[in-house]
């Protein structure tokens, strides 16, 4: 079992007199900040000259350029991995520079002087804020890549508290295990679960079953969403109780169905894509590219084809059904 952290394990007294700055204004930034600044934390946000700046200043912070979080002694870099490489931040050995995603420290993209360390929440950005104002908090992986103070890991433990990140716990991974982690669920699961939905979807249509109420089954009626809700909030022997015998047996009984098909050793192999920094090779050359593949991946799988169908569904049935 992993180590875990809470609210009890990290000490604000670790950022006395600390000048601490936020990166990037986004979906990430603003809800660190205002985080932060409700945690009694001074905060200085620093961002480019854009419409998150001027976000920045209604919140009431004072805002300044990017170059001015590099002396800082802790910085907490809220912007896509790929652009962070790209900021031209100077660290000073005593400072720590913090990252909401492992991926830029795990494949040695970003590797400034200093104490390095991941507060990664496992929540969207807005969802942080909303939260914290709530009191429910979020469970968050931290980890430290490297300590070159000797105080890392509390002053990573102090950000993590104050932003609400331990108040449901805080799991100890180091940011390759994250990345790993974060990428392998987007590039190995996902498109199996695809794989499965399209073969589901597939087997219904055969029987003459519409569409329309494939979709509802699959994700649209909000069944599946808030059964994983209770998934996260009483587990799965508890929520079983709540489906019908019928459906409990069938659930279970056919369990075994697909054990012949070994889906292992491809999932295997995208991992270690994963592991081994190749993705990450992949991404940077398709970045410098001008991003071609993906937008024709984009095209092919979400185009206007299907997001027009997708609208259609929404107006006929659902929240934004008109009835």
């Amino acid at each position: 079992m992993g180590e875990i952290y809470y609210e009890a394990d990290a000490d604000l007294a670790a950022l006395d007199g600390a000048e601490v700055a936020v990166v990037g204004y986004g979906n990430q930034g603003r809800s660190w900040a205002l985080n932060l600044r409700d945690s009694g934390v001074g905060v200085r946000v620093c961002v480019r000259a854009d419409d998150s700046r001027e976000q920045a200043r209604q919140d009431g912070f004072d805002a300044f350029e990017i170059g001015a979080a590099s002396q800082a002694d802790v910085v907490c870099v809220l912007v896509p991995d790929d652009v962070i490489p790209q900021l031209g931040l100077e660290r000073p050995a005593h400072g720590l520079t913090l990252v909401a995603s492992g991926y830029t420290l795990a494949f040695e993209r970003f590797a400034p002087p200093g104490d390095l360390a991941m507060v990664a929440p496992r929540m969207l950005g807005p969802e942080v804020r909303r939260c914290y104002q709530e009191g429910a908090g979020f469970i968050t992986a931290v980890g430290v890549q490297r300590d070159a103070t000797g105080r890392a890991l509390p002053r990573t433990l102090a950000i993590a508290k104050a932003i609400g990140g331990l108040r449901e716990g805080g799991i100890a991974l180091t940011p390759h295990q994250e990345a790993v982690l974060d990428l392998g669920v987007e590039q190995v699961l996902s498109p199996a679960l695809t794989h499965v939905n399209t073969a589901f979807v597939t087997a219904m249509l055969e029987q003459g079953i519409p569409l329309e109420a494939i979709l509802v089954e699959l994700f649209l009626s909000g069944e599946v969403e808030r059964t994983y809700g209770l998934l996260r909030k009483e587990g799965f022997a508890a929520q079983l109780e709540y489906h019908s015998p019928a459906s409990q047996y069938g659930q279970l009984a056919r369990r075994g169905s697909y054990d012949s098909l070994d889906f292992l050793p491809r999932m295997r192999e995208l991992v270690e894509q994963i592991r081994s920094g190749a993705f990450a090779d992949e991404w940077d050359a398709e970045a410098n590219n001008g991003y071609p593949r993906l937008a024709e991946l984009k095209q092919q799988h979400a185009g206007e084809g299907i997001r027009a169908m997708e609208k259609d569904l929404r107006r006929r049935l659902g929240p934004g059904a008109r009835g």
